[in-house]
């Protein structure tokens, strides 16, 4: 970069040169778009071609409901408790893993949820869940 020196009478140049930033902004750019298709490794290979669909297993999910006189409810039908450990394990068994809402009443007492989570955990369903209704606005409780 040369300076000269000015004329008297002239008003110095108070103005950016932008040529030589769009000069150095167009070579990189050039660079760029060669050297891009370089970064790429990329191995091919000839693939087998297999027709097959996916398969998503949603896992079952047993509604459990439990009023508060500890009578249960299997997917909306009573069972007992004997048979409620027996359909536990059996459903455990299968793949995926079934999914154990439970309904219980809001007067059932936390000591028959405690026995039924333990149940369940014993048989080999690990997922549960509470099953809750919402609130209404204005109304009591």
């Amino acid at each position: 970069m040369a300076f000269h020196p000015q004329a008297p009478g002239r008003a110095p140049q108070s103005e950016i040169n932008m040529i030589p930033l769009i000069d150095v902004m167009l070579v990189l750019l050039i660079i760029f778009i060669v050297a891009a298709p370089l970064l790429t490794h990329a191995v091919r290979i000839d693939l087998p071609h297999a027709d097959s669909t996916v398969v998503n297993m949603k896992p079952e999910t047993i509604q459990l409901g439990i009023r508060a006189d500890r009578s249960l409810l299997w997917n909306g039908a009573g069972i007992g408790e004997t048979e409620l450990e027996t359909r536990m394990r059996e459903a455990a068994s299968h793949e995926p893993k079934p999914e154990l809402h439970l309904q219980a009443d809001a007067r059932t007492p936390y000591e028959t949820l405690a026995h039924i989570m333990a149940l369940a955990s014993r048989a080999g369903i690990s997922r549960i869940g509470f099953v809750s209704q919402p609130e209404r606005s204005g109304e009591e409780r």
